[in-house]
Parts: structure tokens; sequence; C-alpha cells
């Protein structure tokens, strides 16, 4: 038998050859088995695309037409109001433009055992939980007398953290200059040590130490323990992917984010391209459209070639496009003229949207090489 998937390695690609061989029956004979791998080595020819096959342009309609079926609207998580993700046409804009600032950054967390097994999950997520000074108290007092501050703590949600007023205090010093700090049991006093501060510089320090980070991993600011067919994942409002894969009771092979350059930056460009492909593809199955998902690769692929995450905008892949027009077509055309006349710059005219626009027969399939030969003359 292993004689006979040998005979294949070179027709068919590695997986799906592996894909044969698991799912074919025990003690099959070699004739089905041959039958078997013929036919799907016939498939595989038939899926292959001609060369000079005009694949962006059917990617382009492949997925834009189906994108103006899509709703407008955000989603919410399971009914909670808090966790708010966005989906649909925005979120497909959000990925393909390559935005660094996602309206709603979101992480799934799949916890080690026990945790993935519901056990201790709500104290796990509540220690991923970024929690500031200005969730832990219950009022800020400014003191006109001494200029100091005045902060009374909540000494419930501090016990349901696990939080003393000391450690609160220790917190405060290090992220903060110029004052000095006294604590009691239930609140804190900063007094400045300068002599020459006014009410107004006060009054902004006041506001600077509410942001103060007290527990938790910086930038996860909701979290939400949900159970999944038969285990448990965390669910977040916020990303952190670098400080979250470090936490010892994470599975760093499972959790993931929707903030495709955020995971570029900690897994690489393989890890972004797979995520842009995951991520556009989770939209269009929720809308309950039909995109092939070869159609959605070779746009990830576009964003990905240069080896860093770029988006379909006039900033990303357009700016790169070797033909004048082809960029100028694009917003800001007159720019792009302007600084190719400037530079005499030349357009060979190779590709499909510059020659649309000379009213010029299109040159089909642009990755084609091009046979150079000469032509004997039949008169001689």
């Amino acid at each position: 038998m292993e004689k006979l998937f040998k005979e294949y390695e070179d027709k068919l690609p590695k997986k799906i050859i592996d894909e044969i061989k698991e799912n074919l029956p025990k003690g099959i004979a070699s004739n089905k088995a041959k039958k078997i791998l013929d036919t799907a080595f016939e498939e595989y020819k038939n899926s292959l695309v001609c060369p000079g096959e005009t694949v962006g342009l059917i990617s382009a309609e492949s997925i834009g037409e189906p994108g103006t079926q899509m709703t407008l609207n955000t989603f919410h998580f399971a009914g909670v109001a808090e966790m708010n993700v966005t989906l649909g046409l925005p979120r497909i804009i959000e990925i393909l433009d390559g935005r660094k600032e996602l309206d709603t950054p979101a992480m799934e967390i799949y916890p080690k055992k026990p945790y993935s097994e519901g056990k201790n999950i709500r104290e796990l997520a509540l220690s991923l939980k970024e929690t500031k000074l200005d969730e832990i108290a219950t009022e800020f007092l400014i003191s006109l007398v001494d200029l100091a501050i005045e902060v009374k703590l909540d000494s419930v949600k501090m016990k349901m953290i696990n939080l003393t007023s000391s450690q609160i205090a220790n917190s405060i010093s290090k992220q903060t200059k110029g004052f000095s700090i006294k604590e009691s049991a239930d609140s804190i006093t900063l007094k400045s040590k300068g002599k020459d501060e006014n009410l107004n510089e006060i009054y902004k320090a006041k506001e600077k130490i509410k942001d103060v980070h007290l527990k938790g991993i910086k930038g996860i600011y909701q979290v939400l323990p949900v159970r999944r067919d038969e285990e448990y994942i965390i669910i977040t409002a916020g990303s952190n992917l670098k400080d979250v894969l470090q936490h010892e009771d994470i599975n760093a092979f499972r959790t993931t984010t929707n903030n495709i350059l955020e995971i570029e930056e900690v897994l690489g460009i393989e890890a972004a391209r797979q995520a842009i492909i995951n991520e556009v593809f989770k939209v269009i199955e929720s809308q309950g459209l039909n995109v092939d998902v070869r159609h959605i690769m070779l746009v990830a692929d576009t964003m990905c070639i240069s080896g860093s995450v770029k988006g379909i905008t006039r900033y990303g892949v357009v700016s790169e496009k070797a033909s004048v027009l082809a960029r100028a077509s694009f917003e800001t055309p007159i720019k792009h003229i302007i600084n190719a006349a400037l530079v005499g710059e030349v357009d060979e005219l190779n590709s499909v949207v510059e020659n649309v626009m000379l009213n010029q027969p299109v040159p089909i399939g642009t990755g084609l090489p091009d046979l150079v030969t000469k032509v004997k003359d039949k008169s001689k």
C-alpha cells in the first residue's frame, strides 16, 4: 500500500494524501485504493486555476457582491450588553484596512485544566481583568487647605479582588511622582511635596491617579467566562495577546485575538495571514453568505506579501503599485500624477486598471510570463 501512495507523492499535495490514508477502511484492496487515489487526483486537477485566469477580478467580485448584502449592525455576545463586538461590513472594512485601533478589540482565552472544566473559572477571569484605582474608590476628595488628595476605598471590592490598602499605596507611589502617601484602612491620602503647587495641577493629578493600574492584565477591561461545547473559555473586551500568552494557566496554543496587527507583532506574518482568513471567513459565515475561502486567501496574501500587514488603502497595498495610473485611480489622483510627472515616471500599462482607464483591451492574467521568440521569415 505504501508503494501505491509513493506513486502519487508528486501528483497530490501531502495533506490530501494524509487525509486519504486516515479515512481509508482497514484492509482495503489495493485496486480499490488506487481507484480512490485516481478520483482524488482527477478532482484535484479540475480544482486548479488555469494559467492566465483572472483570479484577482474573480476574488474582488466574489467578496464585493455578497458584501453589499451585509447588515451594518454590531452584534452582542450572548445577551450581555457590555460585551459588544463589531460584525458585518464594519468588521470586514476594519480587517481589510489593516487598522491598528479596533472599535471593539476582543480575545478568546482558552484556560488549562482544571479551569477549562469550570473549576474556579470566575476567579481566573477576574484575575486577568485590569483593575484601575477608579474602580475600587468610592470618591476622590481634594483638600483646599493643604492641597492634598484623599481617596476613599471600597472595602467590599478590595476583598473581592484580594487587594490591601498597602498594595494600592505601593502601586500609586510607583506610578505617580511628587507626592508623599499616607494610608489608613479605608483611605489613602496623597500630599504634594512641591511648595508651589496650585489647585489646577492638583486637580489634574487627581484625574491622572484614577487610571493607576492595580491588578490584572493591561488592556483587558471586561471578562466573561462562557461554556463552549464541553469546555469553558473566557471572552474578553480589550486585547493584550503578549501578556495573556505568558500567563501560566492559559493555553497559549489556542488563545486568539481579533487584532490582526497584534498577532503579527507577537506571532509573526504567517499567523497574521491565517488570522485575516479566519476573521473575514467568520464574518461572512455569520451573515449566512457563501464565499469560497480561496478568494479570501488571495486577499490575505496580497495584504501580507511584503512581510508586514498592509491594508488595502492608499497608504498600504495601493501605494506600492508600479503603475502611476493604477495608483491615481484609487483616491488622490492629482498627487500621484504630479509626482510621476516631476520624476519622469513611465507607465508600461501592464495591468488591468490602467488599460480600462485608456479604453484598451485588458491584458488578462497579469501573472502570466511573456514568451519571447524569434519568428522565422518564411519568404527567405
